[in-house]
This record gives C-alpha cells, structure tokens and sequence, in this order.
C-alpha cells in the first residue's frame, strides 16, 4: 500500500503504518482543484499525475445535482490523458462544511470516475503524523466511497513507479 502526504517530514513514518512507499506531493506533478478552470487546465495536461480535492471547492450544491468539481468532460479528458483523480481522507477530516457533503460529493465523483473508467487514488493527504491512516482505513475508506477498483491497494501491480506513471519533477 502506498500514501500521498503534504509533508516531507511524513515519509519517514511509512513502517509504522504499513505503507511499504509514501510519496510527498511535492515530488509529483500534483494538482489541488480549486476551480472549474484550474481542474480542466490540471487534465487537459498529459505531464500531470493526479488531480485532488475536488469536493470541498464546490461553491453551492445546486437544487438536482450536487457541484462536485467534476463532470463527464473532465472524466474523459483525465481517462484521454492519464490523469489521476484523488481523494483525500484529510479533506474529510478537516472539512468546515458538514462532512455528509463532502462524503456525498466524493461519492459522485466515484461514480462518474467508475462510468468513464478513469484512475482514482485514495490517500490520507496528510499534513502532520496525527492526520495519517493505515493502508487497510483508506482501503476501507475507498471502499465505503464506491471505488471497485484501489490501485493503490494492489502491491504487485501498483508499487512500481512505472505502474504508477508518475512523472516527478527534477
């Protein structure tokens, strides 16, 4: 199992909660979404990894569907580009608005992720060592979302930077 951190000073704790990699976001072409220009300029760029959360920039959930940062034409663009979505266990935790909403827009976008067959990675985004989970809560955590398929839950597959496709900057 693998995890994703905003902190350097995170990785050193990879042994102690079961992740054999961690990587610091940093170190990858990483993009946070803030809005619907900043998430299509993140997927319409083929040298990005990883496009993450979307849920909590949504201004107002509108009255038939909740404003979840991402549609079907951002799908088929990050499917067209190998662009990753991410899903932040932090951004759960440490949400100001009620964490249903936040929940209930991931939920969304797993589902579109799921229809377009694009990549999604969960990970605890981590800022400090408190705010960090074991491999098995975000697998859980995944799995309580929608995701049919954890890439980084599969060790064989998954591990390789090459599986990964992460390009890091140099």
């Amino acid at each position: 199992m693998i995890d994703f951190v905003l902190n350097k000073n995170l990785i050193k704790y990879s042994k102690d909660f079961g992740f054999s990699n961690i990587y610091c976001i940093d170190d990858l072409r990483v993009v946070e979404g803030k809005n619907e220009k900043i998430n299509r300029k993140a997927v319409e760029d083929k040298n990005n990894n990883l496009l993450y959360g979307l849920e909590k920039f949504g201004i107002k959930d509108k009255i038939h569907y909740r404003d979840s940062g991402l549609n079907q034409v951002l799908c088929k663009l990050a499917k067209k580009n190998n662009v990753k979505i991410g899903f932040s266990f932090s951004d759960v935790l440490n949400s100001n608005e009620e964490k249903s909403v936040i929940l209930g827009r991931m939920v969304q976008n797993v589902k579109l992720c799921n229809k377009y067959k694009v990549d999604m990675i969960i990970g605890s985004f981590a800022k400090s060592k408190y705010e960090m989970k074991s491999g098995k809560d975000l697998v859980a955590f995944g799995k309580l979302i929608g995701m049919k398929k954890i890439w980084n839950e599969k060790i064989d597959s998954f591990f390789k930077d090459e599986g990964l496709m992460l390009k890091r900057i140099k």
